[in-house]
């Protein structure tokens, strides 16, 4: 297949002990998936359906980068999320059979321009240019799942400079892995290579230039990522 422009690079995941890599498709985000991070964000904490948004494929930055500091923002904020991917896909998946689509785990941060996606909120509009920026979803190589099982609970932090600012379990998760997957393929159909970030625990806060990010997910991976000054 030849193009009237250049064609743009495929975007992929490392795997661990894999030369290949996992071609990622689709970004989906799962919204205030966590109770504590509901209230934090002014929301009550009931188990009501979930929601999602998106970000770009090309948002994804590997581990280890250092990082421009995001433009058009005097407000950037960190989340530390629990990545799914899904090795193959489908519609109306089962709660039962819905970890039997899922490839691997990842360690991921779904960074967010918290000014623009607050005005965004106050005005009615979408939140994309809050969420889907460039380099807004830094992410580990994957963990095939045939591996580390599939992981439920467990802690998942993130520190700023050494300082622990978000910390949680898996197993707070309002809604779980399987019923998030199952939700998502009601509304859309899954295919392979879409990640799914699960939400994010409470302690959401600012970041800066020079700031150094890391996170961890128990029996997953360790994420870092710096911004430069």
């Amino acid at each position: 297949m030849s193009y009237v422009i250049e064609a743009p690079k495929a975007v992929s995941l490392p795997v661990e002990g894999e030369t290949a890599a996992f071609p990622v498709r689709r970004i989906y985000c799962v919204g205030r998936n966590y109770a504590d991070h509901a209230r934090e964000m002014g929301h009550d904490p009931d188990r009501e359906p979930p929601f999602f948004f998106q970000k770009p494929a090309d948002a994804i930055v590997p581990s280890g980068s250092t990082i421009p500091f995001p433009v058009a923002t005097k407000d950037l904020h960190h989340e530390i999320e629990l990545v799914v991917a899904i090795g193959s896909g489908g519609r109306n998946i089962s709660v039962d059979n819905a970890l039997k689509h899922v490839y691997g785990y990842g360690v991921g941060l779904d960074m967010t321009r918290r000014d623009l996606q607050g005005e965004a909120k106050k005005m009615g509009r979408p939140w994309e240019m809050g969420k889907g920026f460039d380099q807004s979803a830094p992410c580990t190589a994957l963990k095939k799942a045939s591996v580390i099982g599939h992981p439920a609970a467990g802690a998942i932090w993130l520190k700023v400079n050494g300082e622990v600012r978000q910390k949680g379990d898996l197993n707070q998760h309002i809604w779980n892995t399987p019923e998030t997957i199952s939700y998502l393929s009601d509304l859309v159909e899954l295919f392979p290579g879409d990640i799914i970030m699960m939400g994010t625990p409470a302690g959401v806060g600012p970041c800066f230039p020079g700031d150094r990010l890391e996170g961890h997910v128990d029996g997953v991976g360790d994420l870092t990522v710096a911004y430069l000054k």
